[in-house]
């Protein structure tokens, strides 16, 4: 069944709990998967889209629109279905989302961390967002991933709504960054600054974001990690540098080059991911 914004489920409408939305999607899901528990959720961003078949086996692929509160993908490059996806011979299953909702769509806040809020009512307890993004360091070349240590919203929204106050001090949980650091003792991190979007930021913009102590920046993630951390997930983040930002480099940006870099560094992206996600309640 195909859900609509005709539906009782409407996340524009105010009057509808948007917990109730993640509940009924994860029921779907776990209903179609025939899983009543994941353990580990996935947002692939640009450049991440082979981490899926690197962790381990596919056991069901459920198309978004066919979950109450999910939508199709509205951006070239990404996968417009979700996973459940065995983690190794673990027993774990992680929840595998091919694309996210971005706050530009102009679908409101709670479309955007729908898919986090489910992963939490599916039974995720840790929850990894990746992106693909723009660098300030000149030193990160095109396909270096990159830890994110902490976050600028300049959005100028959250998904909390009403007077509940979120501690947000380690959102980006310091025990799942060293753990990747285990993995590839390269791994760089830094500040990602989240821009409303769609279109790129400025080389003022890209100035003030560096003054401000941004190392990245895009137009997704920050809004999700929030959301992450009031249903109580452990959130890891990684960015993948798909090309130096406005002024940093010379050259004009495309979303074409951003695809281009995504593809070129997915193998390595994916293992990496994949041997992470393999050790996630773990150790």
């Amino acid at each position: 069944m195909t859900y609509s914004s005709t539906d009782l489920l409407d996340l524009r409408d105010p009057s509808v709990d948007p917990l109730a939305v993640a509940d009924a999607a994860a029921a779907v899901i776990a209903r179609r998967t025939g899983t009543t528990r994941h353990d580990v959720a996935l947002v692939l961003g640009s450049g991440w889209g082979q981490t899926a078949e690197l962790i381990g086996p596919t056991l069901t692929t459920i198309d978004n629109a066919d979950v109450p509160g999910f939508a199709r993908a509205a951006v070239a490059g990404h996968s417009g279905v979700m996973r459940s996806v065995a983690i190794g011979d673990t027993g774990r299953c992680a929840l595998v989302y091919g694309t996210r909702t971005h706050y530009y769509e102009g679908r409101g806040v709670r479309s955007v961390v729908h898919a986090v809020r489910t992963a939490a009512a599916s039974g995720c307890t840790t929850i990894v967002l990746t992106n693909g993004c723009g660098g300030l360091n000149p030193a990160w070349t095109p396909g270096t991933p990159v830890l994110i240590r902490d976050h600028l919203n300049l959005t100028a929204a959250s998904p909390i709504e009403g007077a509940n106050f979120v501690d947000l001090t380690d959102l980006y949980s310091p025990r799942l960054r060293a753990l990747a650091r285990d993995v590839d003792p390269g791994l760089d991190e830094g500040v990602y600054v989240q821009f409303r979007g769609p279109h790129y930021e400025t080389p003022a913009e890209v100035r003030m974001a560096k003054i401000l102590g941004g190392d990245l920046v895009g137009m997704s993630t920050t809004l999700e990690a929030i959301a992450a951390r009031q249903s109580g997930l452990e959130v890891l983040g990684i960015s993948l540098v798909t090309n130096l930002a406005a002024g940093i480099s010379d050259q004009p940006l495309s979303h074409a080059e951003v695809l281009e870099a995504g593809q070129a560094a997915a193998g390595r992206c994916g293992r990496l991911l994949a041997a992470v996600v393999a050790r996630i309640g773990v150790t």
